[in-house]
């Protein structure tokens, strides 16, 4: 009797049971791993494809088809070739590609010449975004108009602001409806900024899950219990009640500063109760507010905790980050720059006749 250990088999045994609850692609799948499991072609390789292009074969040339597959929800051909076998199926725009073959860099060079071209370049991300915009028309009441409006991608735009604000605004553009919490979005901090600028590419950040609105006379949705009313609560287009809504609310010092309670009256307590109070129940709607208040002018009402998803402030970029936004150094001021003074700067505005203080004239960039 030898001591000599046997060689492992070169095949395993492959039995197949098939019934009625099989498909021809669930065949197709057993049939390609027949030559994997008994050994004739014990190398495989495989790769994904998110996107593949509608005309690609996902097969090498001359390949030999020796099943082909459709059903509702996939599509599969299994062929072959001198020394390996090859499944590509597909499932809408996604593909799978398997090859096994006779040794591991065959396996690897007929995959490649299947999947060669085949991957889709995405679409690209459309340049402008969807807004509503709010207002009461005489004699006709609240209307909404629609328009599409120019948004960066939050990565063309992050360069625009300083570093803490670009990190903040890194987790906010990632929020997702099961992320929110607080109901206020609140932008604050000197004229000139970006906080708008940032407000549109969150609306093109958002814009799978949730529609944004703004509101073009603020002071008068929170003193017209009506137009309020409509926005909040009467307003329907058809959309998903799972789509939520955001309404901003441009420039609105006076009704969240300090005294906003004497000099705005109900106005204040209205847009806290669509917040967190029994106005906004029910209702998937967010409130975003810019203003170039500071944080200690503002309301404490609204700055407490667990009322805002976020509490940004914006302020101007330090010199080296304008240094570097502009690409040089002269005219840049000591303290730094505000995106509106910086696009200035590139206009060829000399710095001696940038506004001053820095809270006048704003611009574009509020």
């Amino acid at each position: 009797m030898s001591d000599t250990p046997s060689a492992p088999p070169a095949s395993l045994p492959v039995v197949v049971n098939l019934d009625d609850s099989d498909s021809p692609g669930d065949v197709l799948d057993a049939l390609f791993l027949d030559r994997f499991a008994t050994g004739e072609q014990p190398h495989a390789h495989s790769t994904t494809l998110d996107r593949a292009k509608p005309d690609a074969t996902l097969l090498p040339e001359g390949a030999r088809v020796l099943r082909a597959a459709r059903d509702d929800d996939r599509s599969a051909v299994l062929a072959e070739g001198e020394g390996w076998t090859i499944l590509s199926s597909r499932w809408n725009r996604r593909a799978d590609v398997t090859v096994t073959a006779t040794d591991p860099e065959l396996a690897k060079r007929i995959l490649a010449e299947a999947t060669e071209g085949a991957k889709d370049e995405p679409e690209p991300e459309p340049e402008d975004v969807t807004m509503g915009f709010w207002y009461v028309a005489p004699q006709r009441g609240p209307r909404r108009m629609t328009r599409r409006i120019s948004a960066g991608t939050w990565e063309e735009v992050r360069p625009n602001y300083s570093a803490p604000v670009a990190d903040a605004m890194d987790g906010l553009m990632k929020v997702t409806p099961e992320d929110i919490t607080g109901r206020l979005l609140l932008l604050h901090g000197p004229p000139g900024t970006g906080k708008t600028s940032a407000l549109r590419t969150l609306a093109r950040a958002w814009q799978d899950w949730c529609r944004v609105d703004c509101v073009l006379d603020p002071e008068r949705l929170f003193n017209d219990i009506g137009y309020l009313m409509d926005i909040a609560i009467g307003e329907d287009d058809g959309t998903s009640k799972e789509r939520w809504r955001m309404l901003l609310l441009e420039d609105c010092d006076e009704l969240i500063r300090g005294g906003a309670k004497h000099t705005a009256g109900q106005a204040l307590s209205r847009l806290l109760n669509l917040t967190d109070g029994l106005l906004g129940q029910g209702r998937n709607v967010l409130v975003g507010v810019t203003t170039n208040e500071d944080l200690e002018r503002l309301h404490p009402a609204v700055v407490r905790p667990g009322r805002c998803l976020a509490r940004i402030e914006v302020g101007p970029l330090s010199r080296a980050e304008s240094a570097r936004w502009l690409g040089r150094e002269e005219d840049v001021p000591r303290e730094g720059a505000t995106l509106a003074e910086l696009f200035a700067l590139r206009r060829g505005t000399p710095s001696a006749d940038l506004p001053e203080p820095r809270t006048a004239g704003a611009g574009l960039y509020l």
